[in-house]
């Protein structure tokens, strides 16, 4: 998969992932690309260590779910770490 491709599948990723996670989550897009981008690293890494396989190609999926997946711990962590910040 190419980087365009990566980003892409990052920001939509992302995206959804938002609109998954309940509540308000901070950030603009550029928030979304980078958490979305982090998560299907993440995500692809996780499928390479459980299932054997990673991101594959770019309509598969196995690597849509993968990075929705990824993203969404991301955005999770993410929430955790800024909410933290804000009560003090």
């Amino acid at each position: 998969m190419g980087f365009i491709a990566f980003l892409i599948l990052g920001l939509i990723a992302g995206a959804i992932a938002k609109a998954i996670l309940p509540g308000r989550q901070g950030g603009g897009w550029l928030v979304t690309l980078v958490l979305g981008v982090v998560g299907a690293l993440l995500g692809g890494w996780i499928g390479g260590m459980i299932f054997g396989s990673g991101l594959q190609e770019f309509f598969s999926l196995q690597t849509w779910l993968l990075a929705i997946g990824g993203a969404l711990i991301v955005l999770l962590v993410y929430g955790l770490v800024t909410n933290r910040g804000a009560r003090r």
